[in-house]
């Protein structure tokens, strides 16, 4: 739509502001992300966006397929619909060998009789993806699948942000380009140590991470999982070229991050070179890549060579051989984390790996350790390849001793005695006393006064313990009752193993003040942290902050019954289990009650500016696809009196469908009777009222 095409000055003026920021957030974006050279703050990079967002949702009709908003994710998708590639997406084969890469180079010399160059990569230890564009935007990510046909995840590609929504330079009409998704060892870890605080189960690695990010139905979470794209075939009609290198150089040009490791040589020992060179190197890359990729660099040599029915026969894949040895059992640790899961945690005679000295390593859960069939003594095969973590991988059966016993898991608490508890719909098993079991207790108060929680930084580097052995410190509201006197002088006599005797540590009046100071700062800290920060056992952050958003404040969470809380967004029954056990518990009343009086934030600060009262009272459900992100349509609703719900009910008043709305929602809202209506009805309804 022309500007000039647009009667109205204050419609005229939003659809130029539009276009305006959504060019000028997009530069930013490339800098970023694509160039390493921000320009702008993190700050102000938010207020342009969330201007940007509020113009969108006040003239949806001007939003353009590029907009930035799109990273932040907000379409639900219940089912991915399965979409069949243009041009296959084959495998490679792979070699371990120097030999079979010889072999390889001779029989593509004996194909071509010619001289031939090669284009060595790195292999990316991710999910294949491939993603189409057309006049410069973005229109389709697809999975690998079956290579064949895959998944259209364009929604979550969308929201991977060194991934453009449009093209700059001269690029043409239509093509596809390919590569690998990747999750960084960074996230990886804070993702698992998320999970983990809640009583799931940890991913294994970051390529299966980075899988079931991209197949999340809310791509809203998905924006949060922080994928990367990394770029390495590009293929379609009318691109210019006669290799493969200079292809790949076409893409920096219309605004893809280009890879830096990318080596061209005609050379035999210099790949020999360069794949040893990247076998160490690979240790201190941020993402994990599992060997080298070797292509043919000339277009017309590969389609001279050709494909079989698999793979192509210009390139092959050599892979990494993952680090692997062998160390015997020697007990088993288990380890209670602070919301009771228990974690066995193999003892195992020191051995070198990858670098370093590894003693110990994760058993996972029961099922892991009868997967394997477990023995005490046992010797077992641990690999660190490109894992951040050892783990371990199998067991040497024929080195088991005859009257080896099977590990049974443990039916008490290590730690407190108590009887265990199987977690429901999960393979955990738990502590259930999370009241009075020690560690429990201590990884409480080490969550409440964590970065995404309270951020109470000066009562870290130990001195919970201090405070805990010291008995000042018991549950999360006895922070509010320290004060000077108590905590001046206040110490700790721990080992020192390279001195060899006893070290003494004791607060000093600075480290005093630094640590009242920020528990005073911690109260201003707004509800959904809080919430976060008190440990309901399953509510993480991202449950926290809709719990908050929806009942608005903690007397109204406490009373909420089973049905009320599950028609939160992502509360399911377990989740809202949880948070009915845990308000059941006078002890925890308790603790609320001496947090309240210490004046911590306990009503929701979010304030979305209310734009009127049109639909104040009603009920409204959200289902389907929108010409804008599903948030911003429930924002709308907030903004305007509503109340979002996730679940139909008598109560129910309407249901804001878009596309692909779930059949089950639609046949029981038909047998309700309550009225369906779509984007345009409900900005009718609101101008209406």
């Amino acid at each position: 739509m022309e500007h000039t095409n647009i009667s109205n000055p204050a419609e005229r003026q939003a659809f130029e502001r539009i276009q305006e920021l959504t060019i000028e957030l997009n530069q930013h974006n490339y800098n970023y992300y694509v160039l390493d050279n921000p320009k702008l703050s993190d700050y102000d990079f938010d207020q342009l966006l969330n201007e940007l967002a509020n113009l969108e949702i006040k003239y949806p009709q001007f939003r353009l397929p590029e907009s930035p908003t799109q990273r932040v994710g907000g379409s639900i998708v219940k089912e991915f619909k399965s979409v069949k590639h243009r041009y296959p997406m084959l495998s490679l084969a792979n070699t371990y060998s120097e030999e079979e890469i010889s072999e390889f180079d001779r029989r593509v010399r004996s194909a071509v009789h010619e001289n031939v160059e090669y284009v060595c990569e790195l292999k990316y230890d991710g999910v294949a993806i491939s993603i189409i564009y057309q006049n410069g935007v973005l229109v389709q990510g697809i999975t690998r699948g079956d290579g064949v046909q895959g998944d259209d995840v364009t929604e979550n590609v969308r929201t991977i942000r060194n991934i453009p929504l449009r093209l700059q330079g001269d690029y043409p009409a239509e093509f596809e380009v390919r590569g690998e998704i990747v999750m960084p060892h960074h996230r990886f870890e804070e993702l698992n140590r998320e999970k983990e605080e809640i009583g799931e189960m940890p991913f294994a690695n970051p390529r299966n991470a980075a899988s079931g990010s991209l197949k999340l139905q809310d791509s809203a979470e998905t924006a949060k999982r922080g994928l990367e794209a990394h770029l390495y075939y590009l293929l379609g009609e009318n691109i210019p070229g006669n290799t493969h290198y200079e292809r790949l150089s076409l893409l920096k040009t219309w605004g893809f991050k280009d890879s830096d490791t990318t080596f061209k040589t005609d050379n035999l020992e210099e790949i020999f070179l360069f794949i040893n060179d990247w076998d160490e190197k690979r240790k201190k890359l941020p993402f994990d890549i599992d060997g080298i990729v070797i292509k043919v660099n000339s277009l017309e040599q590969q389609r001279q060579i050709g494909y079989t029915a698999k793979n192509p026969r210009w390139a092959i894949a050599y892979k990494f051989k993952a680090e692997r040895v062998v160390s015997p059992l020697l007990s088993i640790d288990y380890q209670v984390g602070r919301t009771g899961i228990v974690t066995p945690v193999a003892n195992l005679q020191p051995v070198h790996l990858a670098g370093t000295t590894v003693k110990r390593a994760t058993l996972n859960n029961e099922g892991f350790i009868d997967a394997f069939d477990i023995h005490y003594g046992d010797h077992l095969f641990i690999e660190k390849g490109g894992e951040i973590i050892p783990k371990i991988v199998g067991v040497n059966t024929a080195q088991r001793k005859p009257d080896a016993q099977k590990v049974e898991f443990i039916k008490k608490c290590p730690e407190c005695g108590a009887d265990l508890v199987r977690s429901e719909g999960s393979s955990g098993i738990y502590c259930p006393n999370e009241l009075h079991c020690p560690p429990q207790i201590k990884g409480k108060l080490e969550h409440f006064i964590s970065r995404k929680a309270m951020q109470i930084d000066s009562l870290g580097e130990g001195k919970i313990d201090m405070l805990f052995e010291n008995g000042l410190v018991k549950n999360i509201a006895d922070f509010y009752d320290l004060s000077y006197n108590k905590l001046l002088g206040l110490s700790r006599t721990i080992s020192n193993n390279e001195e060899k005797k006893p070290k003494v540590i004791s607060f000093r009046e600075k480290t005093v003040e630094n640590i009242l100071k920020g528990i005073e700062i911690s109260k201003s800290i707004p509800f959904e942290r809080v919430l976060y920060a008190i440990g309901i056992r399953l509510v993480g952050e991202t449950t926290a902050k809709k719990l908050a958003r929806y009942f608005g404040n903690i007397d109204n969470l406490a009373n909420a019954t089973k049905e009320e809380l599950t028609n939160v967004e992502d509360v399911g029954a377990i989740v809202a289990d949880s948070i009915v056990h845990y308000f059941n518990q006078s002890e925890n009343l308790e603790i609320i009650m001496r947090l309240k009086q210490a004046n911590l934030q306990f009503e929701s600060s979010f304030s979305e500016e209310r734009v009127g009262d049109a639909l104040a009272g009603l009920h409204i459900v959200v289902s389907g696809v929108f010409s804008i992100p599903r948030d911003e349509i429930k924002s709308l609703i907030e903004r305007n009196g509503g109340k979002n719900v996730s679940s139909i009910s008598k109560n129910t008043d309407y249901i804001v469908a878009g596309e692909k709305m779930g059949p089950e929602k639609k046949v029981k809202a038909e047998k309700l009777g309550i009225p369906i209506i779509g984007e345009e009805e409900l900005q009718k309804l609101i101008a209406i009222k």
